[in-house]
């Protein structure tokens, strides 16, 4: 019994690639002892049985990048788009999602969406991780600290954060240079 289920994820991997092929309307002659390597974001990397590489346009293969068969994103870029679907939520002080958020919370949900916890308060969140020496060095998905330890955010790049601020204020986008930033972590 154990075998079918280490096997039903597998063949769940394969129905999905499939699928994405017949998503992305991409025709291939399949022989049989063909196997193209793959990547799909969030399922994985394997093999397409009855497919070679010559069969999948480039922009479809595998470390080529752009297509929807590219490099699965990292666990900080995750955390961003996680944040990033919940702007236009609202503040609430103690809320961690998935509705409502106060700042730590935001961050805290949004990495948990991306498979990491971490502490839940934003002076929690500033004492644990990787050190960031400065915004120059800072990547996407980065935890920013703001105003002594007391706000948290998680940034987008270009100077751009995301974060939920105050009553009344939804979550949203800001630029880094508003607030007096405190310290940068990498979880």
């Amino acid at each position: 019994m154990a075998k079918h289920r280490i096997e039903q994820p597998k063949a769940a991997k394969t129905a999905v690639v499939s699928g994405a092929l017949a998503v992305g309307a991409l025709a291939l002659a399949a022989s049989p002892a063909d196997a193209a390597p793959i990547s799909i974001p969030g399922v994985g990397s394997f093999d397409l049985p009855g497919v070679n590489e010559n069969q999948i346009p480039p922009e479809f293969q595998q470390g080529n990048g752009g297509g929807i068969l590219s490099a699965q994103p990292n666990r900080a870029q995750r955390a961003l788009r996680a944040a990033e679907s919940k702007i236009g939520s609202p503040y609430s002080y103690g809320a961690a999602g998935p509705n409502a958020f106060d700042c730590s919370g935001l961050v805290y949900w949004s990495y948990k969406q991306a498979g990491k916890t971490i502490p839940r308060d934003s002076y929690g969140q500033l004492g644990g991780g990787q050190p960031v020496a400065s915004l120059a060095q800072a990547k996407v998905g980065d935890v920013l600290i703001f105003n002594g330890g007391g706000h948290a955010g998680i940034y987008a790049g270009n100077g751009q954060f995301v974060h939920s601020s105050t009553y009344g204020v939804p979550v949203k986008r800001d630029t880094v240079k508003a607030w007096a930033l405190t310290g940068i972590r990498r979880y």
